[in-house]
């Protein structure tokens, strides 16, 4: 069969990456806009590969119960799948059973690539943010959408402008960014650019800043590979000496500020900062908290976003340093960090760091992070063998991983849990809403 051809097809599972199973022939198709259950009339849109075939929803003909009418209409079912904008591939399906398809999706990684057996792990959306008093100040919407305060958009040659097409570099012209804050919407619908990628960046004050990048194709994270304007995690985009990308902008969390780049990396989720800072902090207070007396790294570090919250929870002694590839995010995590007298911001990969560490670290130096806590905070591919053997090998008494990619997390817990850690918890959160995005906090301490 080739591109094009229709086939009715029968939806048995969700696979990871945002696509669903179906079978033809003892072939798996990889459908996009399904949901399990269904049956379905596909669109092929690939199948030069032997082992699998991928292909688009256009007509379902038996519908699951948990879908629902996109909550973007210009990705809707009924729009032909060439039209369709990328961003929501779990926009179709109820909020509910979309968490329930990522916590299975997070599961069977942890399973087949952890060497967990039956994992205890739990999802849920963005932790509210609480006043002093206990009165919520700010929640997810309803509908989770309005959520975004970080967007690319794209410009292409004859002056379209809107997001791409799912799985491709097509330009598509969008009335509506429903999963955006009503300023980046208010934004987007005024942009005039010249070609290439603009990011749009709501920064805590409000004010959507307008970041050009003519040079870049693709979202990412300044030196690390991480989401930027989309979810995150490489090669940075290049910025060049545009000022509106130098621009410092301030983000605040839990009464703390954090300076960075207009062009830099924060996460994109108005509530994720605050969400995975406070988990950070829960997990390590239900364990062993953080001893002020010992040494303590951030790895992948941006800004010092999670360096601030260790070292909030050690006191204003605590020893801590943030690694971080990109040297504009290294000189404002050096700021941010000024109230630990402790803290230091070193610009380095982290493999080279730690080899560094372990070549030139004395014995008391040694003994300090034996007794720490060692945070990485990886892109998408994750932290890799190599840096959790060399993680491994300085034996921190606490690990906690903050993951954006299931298969990445497993495989690099499985290669903790080898080095002698097991696993204490893992929890969930749901912080890209409608698309098949998951992250995920896991605690991981040194084995009697």
């Amino acid at each position: 069969m080739n591109p094009g051809d229709l086939l009715d097809l029968d939806i048995t599972d969700v696979a990871h990456g945002g696509v669903f199973i179906a079978r033809h022939e003892g072939r798996v198709v990889f459908v996009s806009d399904a949901v399990p259950g269904e049956r379905v009339r596909v669109r092929l849109t690939e199948t030069a590969k032997s082992s699998f075939w991928r292909g688009a929803v256009v007509e379902v003909l038996d519908a699951s119960p948990h879908r629902r009418s996109h909550v973007w209409a210009a990705a809707d079912v009924q729009i032909d799948p060439d039209r369709r904008p990328g961003g929501a591939d779990f926009g179709h399906i109820a909020l509910a059973y979309q968490r329930e398809l990522k916590l299975q999706v997070l599961r069977d990684a942890l399973e087949r690539f952890g060497g967990l057996e039956l994992p205890s792990v739990a999802i849920r959306g963005a932790r509210p943010l609480l006043s002093e008093q206990g009165e919520v100040v700010a929640e997810e919407s309803a509908d989770a959408t309005g959520w975004r305060t970080r967007v690319s958009l794209h410009v292409d040659g004859d002056g379209r402008v809107g997001p791409y097409a799912a799985r491709s570099h097509r330009v598509i012209e969008v009335e509506e960014l429903p999963l955006a804050t009503a300023e980046i919407q208010r934004a987007a619908r005024a942009l005039s650019a010249p070609s290439g990628r603009v990011d749009l960046v709501q920064p805590a004050d409000g004010r959507v800043r307008i970041v050009p990048r003519p040079e870049a194709s693709t979202p990412v994270r300044a030196g690390s590979g991480r989401r930027g304007g989309g979810p995150r995690r490489g090669t940075p985009p290049r910025a060049g000496g545009d000022a509106a990308a130098h621009e410092i902008i301030t983000e605040d969390v839990d009464g703390r500020s954090f300076r960075l780049d207009a062009g830099g990396f924060w996460q994109v989720h108005r509530l994720a900062a605050h969400t995975l800072t406070r988990t950070v902090a829960d997990l390590l207070a239900d364990a062993d908290g953080v001893d002020p007396e010992a040494q303590h790294l951030d790895l992948y570090g941006g800004v010092g976003l999670f360096a601030a919250t260790l070292g909030t929870l050690g006191g204003p002694a605590t020893r801590i340093t943030t690694v971080e590839s990109d040297p504009r995010a290294t000189e404002h995590a050096g700021e941010n960090l000024a109230d630990w007298v402790g803290a230091r911001a070193e610009t380095a990969r982290a493999d080279r760091f730690l080899a560094r560490l372990h070549a030139q670290a004395s014995a008391a130096e040694r003994g300090r992070l034996g007794r720490g806590v060692t945070l990485l905070d990886p892109p998408r591919a994750g932290a890799g063998r190599e840096v959790v053997d060399a993680v491994a090998a300085l034996a921190p008494a606490s690990v906690v991983y903050v993951a954006c990619d299931p298969v990445a997390l497993a495989r690099d817990v499985g290669a903790f849990r080898e080095r002698g850690y097991g696993v204490r918890r893992i929890e969930a959160f749901d912080l890209f809403p409608h698309s098949h995005h998951v992250e995920a906090v896991a605690l991981l301490q040194r084995e009697p």
